[in-house]
């Protein structure tokens, strides 16, 4: 049996559990199966993923992110600014931080610390609509708001990549089960690493309300790059301006895909939850 110390975070109810290894490792365990154990709403602690701090040589860390399922994540919104303001709080008081992914470096910006209440701006980098990039089985170069066939029902979506695939489906109301339709589309063969899901209803050009499935993790509170993949296949397809208030049921999130550099900013709150002592068997 191993102890595993974490704190708990969350971002508008996208919960995860920061795992400290810069200054130690976990010999002999494997954290796709931690992450299951841990993230365990019954028998865990209980989150929508782990993220996993180590040591960098040229930036503040190194993240990894882990689902709840135990597969890896390429990125997180939320969980890149929940490991800003870990790093503040723990490490650094510079309010401009930088994490490394296995995919790119993220800027992280401190707006306000107040307690364990942060407000945290991230840069998502640029949205990549190229089917093969997102990746999505196309005959499309770019599939934007465009019908796909999944289990004998015709869909329409954008698919895009914001370091993660996602499809994003505009619709007038949520009186649908958009969970099981979530799930269904996140597993289609059509999405060869599984897909997050956005459901989305556009109240005006800077505000739409959205539902998320996530992939690996099911329905959660928020997402980040969910929130910035949105807010991109909304402008692309006309719909959206580039400066968007994104609601969720415990707040909002504000994107913006600036024009200069291209980039996604995502700005919003996360809460220190509490800390703790995991005993893995």
């Amino acid at each position: 049996m191993k102890k595993i110390a974490f704190e708990k975070y969350h971002a508008l109810g996208n919960d995860f559990l920061v795992i400290d290894l810069i200054s130690g490792r976990l010999p002999g365990i494997k954290i796709g199966s931690l992450a299951e154990s841990i993230c365990n709403r019954n028998t865990g602690v209980g989150a929508d993923g782990i993220l996993i701090l180590k040591k960098s040589r040229q930036y503040d860390c190194f993240l990894d992110i882990y689902n709840s399922d135990g597969s890896w994540a390429e990125k997180s919104g939320n969980g890149l600014r929940i490991a800003g303001a870990y790093l503040y709080a723990n490490y650094t008081r510079r309010k401009n931080i930088s994490i490394e992914t296995k995919k790119d470096i993220s800027e992280i910006k401190l707006i306000r610390f107040s307690g364990g209440n942060f407000n945290i701006r991230v840069s998502l980098g640029r949205p990549n609509f190229n089917s093969r990039d997102v990746p999505i089985k196309s005959r499309r170069p770019y599939h934007i708001n465009s019908p796909v066939k999944i289990k004998g029902k015709e869909f329409v979506l954008t698919a895009v990549s914001v370091g993660n695939p996602h499809a994003v489906i505009f619709v007038h109301d949520f009186n649908f089960d958009w969970c099981h339709l979530g799930s269904v589309i996140e597993t289609a063969k059509i999405f060869p690493n599984r897909t997050n899901v956005e459901f989305v209803r556009i109240i005006n050009r800077s505000r739409i309300i959205l539902n998320d499935w996530e992939r690996g993790a099911g329905a959660t509170g928020s997402s980040g790059t969910g929130a910035g993949a949105s807010v991109a296949a909304g402008v692309i397809n006309g719909f959206l301006n580039r400066e968007v208030e994104v609601v969720f049921p415990l707040g909002s999130l504000r994107v913006d895909w600036r024009e200069d550099d291209d980039n996604l900013y995502l700005t919003g709150p996360a809460e220190f939850v509490c800390r703790g002592e995991y005993l893995l068997r």
